[in-house]
């Protein structure tokens, strides 16, 4: 048996982020947007869906930053760009259906008879 290495390891643990971020991505990213605001998410609702547009914005310009180096030669992080395009993609992905479920509820409240 060979022992895992720190580079190994590291795989090991983007591998079961991005497990735990496709098994429910919505908890995930509001997870990540407290940790990065610095906000509890007892703050409310504005706070939260705030949070979130502000992690996939960081997410989106981070995967165009790396991706924009490797494709002017100034870092050769192929795999690196990749991931964060396709963080990027999944986190957007979970806003739309997000978005998707805030407008058919609002709808639904709409055709409600009073």
């Amino acid at each position: 048996m060979t022992a895992i290495t720190g580079v190994e390891q590291s795989m090991i643990n983007r591998l079961n982020e991005n497990q735990a971020i496709t098994q429910n991505p919505l908890t995930k990213l509001v997870e990540i947007s407290d940790s990065r605001v610095g906000m509890p998410s007892s703050l409310g609702f504005g706070s939260t869906l705030k949070g979130i547009f502000d992690t996939v914005d960081a997410r989106q310009k981070t995967a165009e930053a790396k991706i924009s180096a490797v494709e002017l030669g100034q870092s050769d992080d192929l795999i690196g760009a990749t991931v964060a395009a396709q963080k990027a993609q999944l986190s957007f992905s979970a806003l739309m259906q997000v978005r998707n479920k805030m407008v058919t509820n609002f709808n639904d409240i709409i055709k409600m008879s009073v």
